[in-house]
């Protein structure tokens, strides 16, 4: 066979005519210090604060300090794995996290990376961990509920879409409790839900993950753990990156959604800690100077937009832990000055087997009746009222103060009442059927029920209506109106069942 150079000859001139030089430019700086997932990193005299950094065994990191000489970083993940000396890349990135539908029934890091035994997520798109919040022209009033299903809280407490509404309280009281009901309400309202557990044990984000699978949340919920074996570091980033998940629902699908930080509390400690190793100057309770911005800058991300941004909404549900009931602390009176409202849970209440145990005297909501369906503004206008006044008769009749007959008639509504609005667990209400509870309270027709009956009687009532008479609580749930018919209509058959009752029950008066 015979070679022919001039034909070999072409096709490398060609080649070479091609040939283009590409060089990648990264720049390197060095580890000098480690310790505690921080590290102190000289070399990289152009990094950006926020901006990502690798280090050499593929760790992520971020950079904190912009320093006279150098610059120090938190470690993400394993930090034993960084050495001193070792090399760290600079990006040019800011820290960013996975969105898109890829996450949705997925249990993951705040970086991502999942928890669940699952595939490993590979997202179209990112999104960055730290956003503006929408601007004044940018948002509109909130206006539109978001149900809980609990009884006590769609009627005294209501919730929009956009507030944030904080859920405040002792260890043990029922705050989580209140949050995964609100989840489990959300099935089939096209609401995204997702659910950040922020310093919690491995085995209670296992038994609320369990509980939401149990109730088919999954199929509409993202879970973002960070317990309480995580780094300070990755604890403290994980609420702005379940932020960030439903930011992209809000902005780029125009959906609404709703967050869930459980708990702040435990954020705050995170930050601390990070800002003490990193050498800022503490403040009050060791806490440093911009404690009070590392919550706003969070929870002023949500919002309901205009309509010319789309009209999404992002609801945020905080959680804080209190000591002893001591609202006034410094982490509590923080969050309590960012947010639209909050839910106290009181430790007694929830010991004298009144659950949800709101303190409706602390508890508020500054979006009010707005938030409300009509037909629920109309039943429940004054109960809050109602309630504050029969604590405060309760505390006179406790002192062997003398009350007159319309006080005692007050007191014993007021007791009825505070059994109607009790509720198990997970076992949300609709519309509907929260309407029609409260109606035949505050209506006077459960007045000559026994007390101790009177959660039973209710609960037998929605059950006994929901199978005679269905068309009542749907056309509650369907039109969001009581009209005047349908009240008489409703406290007709109240009285009808309450006579079968009567009959086949023991312990009326």
């Amino acid at each position: 066979m015979k070679i022919d150079i001039s034909e070999i000859t072409g096709i490398l001139k060609q080649e070479i005519s091609q040939y283009e030089s590409k060089l990648d430019v990264v720049k390197v700086g060095r580890v000098v210090e480690v310790g505690d997932g921080i590290a102190r990193i000289y070399g990289l005299e152009g990094a950006q604060a926020n901006e990502m950094l690798l280090f050499e065994n593929d760790t992520i990191g971020e950079v904190f300090n912009l320093e006279e000489d150098s610059l120090a970083a938190v470690i993400y993940g394993d930090y034993t794995k960084v050495r001193e000396g070792s090399d760290v890349r600079s990006t040019g990135r800011l820290m960013s996290v996975p969105v898109g539908d890829e996450v949705i029934g997925r249990i993951i890091t705040p970086l991502g990376q999942p928890l669940d035994g699952g595939p490993t997520i590979s997202p179209k798109n990112i999104r960055l961990l730290e956003s503006d919040a929408p601007g004044i022209a940018g948002r509109q009033p909130v206006r539109q509920p978001v149900q809980t299903g609990l009884k006590s809280i769609d009627a005294m407490i209501p919730i929009g879409r956009g507030q944030r509404e904080l859920i405040i309280g002792d260890r043990k009281t029922g705050k989580t409790a209140i949050a995964l009901d609100t989840i489990i309400n959300q099935k089939g309202k096209d609401i995204i839900c997702v659910y950040v557990a922020i310093g919690q044990k491995d085995s209670t984000i296992a038994e609320v993950v369990d509980i939401l699978k149990r109730h088919g949340t999954m199929e509409y919920t993202v879970v973002i753990a960070a317990s309480a074996a995580d780094s300070a570091p990755m604890q403290y980033i994980a609420p702005y990156a379940g932020c960030a998940i439903a930011e992209h629902f809000m902005y780029d699908k125009h959906r609404d959604t709703l967050c869930i930080y459980d708990d702040l509390s435990k954020h705050a400690v995170a930050y601390r800690q990070l800002s003490l190793l990193l050498r800022r100057p503490a403040g009050r309770e060791a806490y440093p100077g911009d404690i009070f911005y590392l919550h706003s800058r969070l929870l002023e991300r949500s919002a309901k937009l205009s309509d010319k941004l789309g009209a999404g909404s992002l609801t945020a549900l905080p959680i804080v832990e209190t000591l002893e009931g001591q609202v006034s602390a410094y982490i509590p009176t923080n969050i309590i000055s960012i947010t639209d409202g909050q839910i106290y849970l009181q430790r007694d209440l929830f010991h004298a087997g009144v659950r949800p145990a709101i303190d409706v005297g602390v508890s508020v909501s500054r979006v009010g009746g707005d938030a409300q369906v009509q037909a629920m503004k109309k039943v429940a206008a004054r109960l809050r009222l109602d309630l504050a006044a029969y604590y405060e008769l309760l505390d006179f009749a406790r002192l062997g103060t003398e009350l007159d007959a319309a006080s005692q008639r007050r007191l014993e509504r007021g007791k009825r009442m505070v059994e109607l609005l009790k509720q198990p667990q997970f076992s949300p209400l609709s519309v509907g059927e929260e309407v029609i509870t409260i109606l035949a309270g505050s209506s006077g027709l459960l007045d000559d029920i026994a007390v101790e009956a009177t959660s039973r009687f209710a609960t037998d009532l929605l059950g006994w209506l929901n199978q005679k008479h269905p068309d009542l609580a749907a056309e509650i749930n369907k039109t969001g109106k009581l009209s005047d018919e349908l009240a008489t209509k409703i406290t007709e058959r109240v009285a009808e069942f309450k006579a079968i009752y009567q009959q086949t029950h023991e312990g009326m008066k």
